[in-house]
């Protein structure tokens, strides 16, 4: 399968990835994936890569005491990655830390793993002076502040995604999120899941934005994020269409994700630009002597960056990074609405009253107004308020308790209470700053991850 000649005689090998990760709902698990931007505590100024305080510091700190494995890009390059078991801590273009967590079967296992994480990272941090911010954008810094992680695959972001986006670099650099990886039986359970999160998307946003901020102002709006993925790349990026109108099918996936543009070509040491190729044509003419593979196709799927995003998991994608308060209610959102059958049925028929038109329409208002902002003709906030119902309803029926016999709606509750006030994680903040003398200082404290 994995043979160039078999990727381009058969069209079906393109499938692989989705049909080799099906899984028996018995064994369904969920990971979650938390960005956050760093400060140094003294100056407020943006966490660097290197340096006696950088990043790489806190990821040599992490190996040696924790029992972390490095991992580079390259053979003999720098570390850009720590592995452990099946968690990963990685580095976003701007040094923002990033923990893609294990696949866990509840959010209980995925609460303790966020409490070692920061076990871990915070008494590091605390000796570098760092201090890591649960916010979708960075508060303060320009981008010319920011540094570039020595990642192959940025370079060529770098240069590309500018041609296509004014905000590729805001993309890549100053935005955080929180996401959430689920598995799927088969294709049918696959496409639904993913229509409907899809289609749930922009009132997710709404809920979890929290982003006021963009050099040291508040902007008006909710969430920055969200506004800089509006005006994103759409070749890769948005609500996907065609799963608004066809039938969808891993094949309908894959005829999209074929014609995407692609970055890079990677061969061990040897990184092969390919941003003039869609994939499509790659798989049909090669590249410097290079044939495709299904590496290169895992490669190439991981670069596609719509709101919810089909690979060997369901990736949901559109929630601001959130403080550790709220980053276990976004697994525990999708887990609720996903995973109990009766319960994606229900969460499946409110998602198909939303229309392709008023989502796309909404997109905007939310990234300014959040919960205050109409998707077609209701309320975001209602909207939202019916999505928690239905979360919380799933969790209830699948019932997974901790040691203290407690369900995972407990997970909800400070999303829910938000909701129930009709204010964001951006709402809450903005009040609680609102005339520090000292804004940028006032925004740390009240926006520690």
């Amino acid at each position: 399968m994995h043979d160039s000649a078999l990727l381009s005689a058969d069209p079906d090998a393109l499938l692989e990835p989705f049909r080799s990760s099906e899984k028996p709902r018995e064994r369904h698990a969920i990971g979650t994936e938390w960005e956050r931007p760093g400060v140094y505590a003294d100056s407020l100024e943006p966490v660097t890569y290197d340096g006696d305080r950088g990043v790489a510091k806190l990821l040599q700190a992490l190996e040696s005491r924790y029992g972390w494995i490095a991992e580079s890009d390259v053979p003999g390059g720098p570390t850009l990655a720590l592995k452990r078991a099946r968690a990963s801590i990685t580095l976003e273009p701007a040094a923002q830390l990033e923990l893609s967590g294990a696949p866990l079967r509840t959010i209980h296992e995925t609460a303790e793993e966020l409490r070692v994480h920061l076990e871990e990272v915070d008494a590091i941090s605390s000796e570098l002076g760092i201090r890591w911010l649960g916010l979708g954008f960075h508060p303060f810094a320009t981008l010319d502040e920011l540094p570039w992680v020595p990642k192959p695959r940025y370079g060529v972001m770098r240069d590309y995604l500018p041609t296509r986006t004014p905000t590729g670099l805001d993309m890549m650099r100053r935005t955080n999120t929180v996401q959430a990886n689920l598995d799927y039986v088969d294709e049918s359970d696959a496409m639904k899941k993913l229509v409907t999160a899809m289609r749930l998307q922009p009132v997710v946003t709404a809920m979890f934005a929290n982003s006021p901020w963009v050099e040291g102002r508040a902007t008006g709006e909710q969430s920055h994020r969200a506004h800089v993925w509006v005006h994103m790349d759409p070749d890769r990026s948005g609500l996907l269409p065609f799963l608004w109108d066809d039938v969808p099918s891993y094949a309908r996936y894959v005829q999209w994700a074929l014609d995407v543009p692609m970055f890079i070509v990677k061969r061990k040491e040897r990184i092969l630009r390919a941003t003039h190729l869609s994939f499509r044509r790659y798989l049909a003419e090669g590249l410097e002597g290079e044939r495709a593979t299904l590496a290169d196709w895992d490669t190439h799927i991981n670069t596609l960056f719509p709101e919810v995003r089909l690979k060997r998991t369901l990736e949901t994608r559109g929630a601001d990074g959130q403080d550790r308060t709220l980053v276990p209610a976004i697994p525990a959102l999708f887990k609720g609405l996903l995973y109990d059958p009766a319960t994606l049925d229900r969460a499946a028929s409110l998602a198909s009253r939303i229309a392709l038109d008023d989502a796309q329409a909404a997109r905007p208002a939310i990234a300014m107004n959040g919960l205050r902002a109409k998707l077609g003709s209701r309320s975001v906030a209602d909207l939202a308020g019916e999505v928690l119902d239905l979360a919380r309803s799933g969790l209830e029926r699948i019932s997974d308790r901790d040691a203290e016999g407690r369900d995972e709606t407990m997970y909800l509750r400070p999303i829910a209470e938000l909701v129930a006030a009709g204010e964001t994680p951006a709402g809450r903040r903005l009040r609680l700053v609102d005339g520090a003398k000292d804004l940028r200082a006032s925004i740390v404290e009240h926006s520690l991850a």
